[in-house]
């Protein structure tokens, strides 16, 4: 047993002392380099130059599938109170001018109309075809009947908080809300129950003496009218006197009574 393993071992022990031998013959592994172990200090390097790339040009019909209708900006009231622009002179067949201080702030599509309509003379001559005392005064309807209008499309309402005093001018309509178009009435009276049911789009501020002076009726016997409608930054003159007058009829006078029909005999 002792003589078969001694081979053996003196084999490995050969091997062993060749391995030695080659070890101290090569190189040493080399040692970390101090310039790779640390971290490179950071540099700032330059933005990388703008590359312009070509645009499609714009197409002029491209549009989004709705367009929402541009809002209409908030007036402040020094915008408007007192702004010739924004002020209505009608000068009545009761004998004098009234001056209307229009709302543009919450009724500025029934200004617009307001203000086209006077410009065009539309107004010039219509009457007062409704007028319920101690109620309100309407007129601007052409035909005198209640049923008439202007030309152009009914208006959306605009219903506001604005009160309906004594003064107020708001536009008339028919069931639907939104068939206000040129005729409009005056309050002689105040009516809170219209308020926020009728757009209300301006006051009389001077001559109310002249509208309380309408006559009343529904038709009125003898109608009022409007002679001349203006925008005062227009500085359209006051008409004569001669045109700011009614005509009334005269009154009949009842047949005279003879001496023979006060001296006749009663029939029985």
């Amino acid at each position: 047993m002792k003589s078969s393993f001694r081979p053996l071992v003196l084999t490995a022990m050969a091997f062993g002392l060749v391995g030695a031998a080659v070890a101290q013959d090569a190189p040493p592994a080399p040692g970390p380099n101090p310039e790779q172990s640390q971290p490179a200090p950071p540099v700032e390097t330059p933005p990388p130059a703008p590359v312009e790339t070509p645009t499609a040009p714009a197409t002029t019909e491209a549009a989004p599938a709705t367009v929402a209708p541009p809002a209409i900006p908030a007036m402040a009231p020094d915008q408007y109170m007192g702004v010739p622009e924004y002020m209505l002179n009608i000068d009545l067949s009761t004998g004098g001018r009234i001056v209307v201080q229009l709302y543009p702030n919450v009724a500025p599509n029934h200004v617009e109309r307001l203000k086209q309509l006077a410009r065009a003379g539309f107004y010039d001559g219509i009457k007062f075809h409704r007028v319920i005392d101690g109620f309100m005064a309407q007129t601007g309807d052409p035909t005198a009947s209640g049923q008439g209008g202007s030309q152009l499309p009914d208006l959306k309402a605009e219903f506001n908080p604005t009160p309906h005093l004594r003064g107020t001018l708001s536009m008339a309509r028919a069931e639907s809300e939104d068939s206000a178009n040129s005729q409009f009435f005056i309050m002689l009276q105040p009516r809170f129950s219209l308020d926020r049911r009728y757009t209300a789009f301006g006051r009389v501020i001077s001559g109310m003496q002249y509208v309380d002076a309408i006559h009343k009726g529904e038709p009125p016997e003898v109608m009022s009218r409007m002679v001349q409608v203006s925008v005062a930054a227009d500085n359209k003159p006051i008409p004569p006197a001669s045109m700011l007058t009614e005509t009334v009829p005269a009154p009949v006078a009842a047949p005279a009574v003879t001496v023979d029909e006060l001296n006749a005999p009663i029939k029985q």
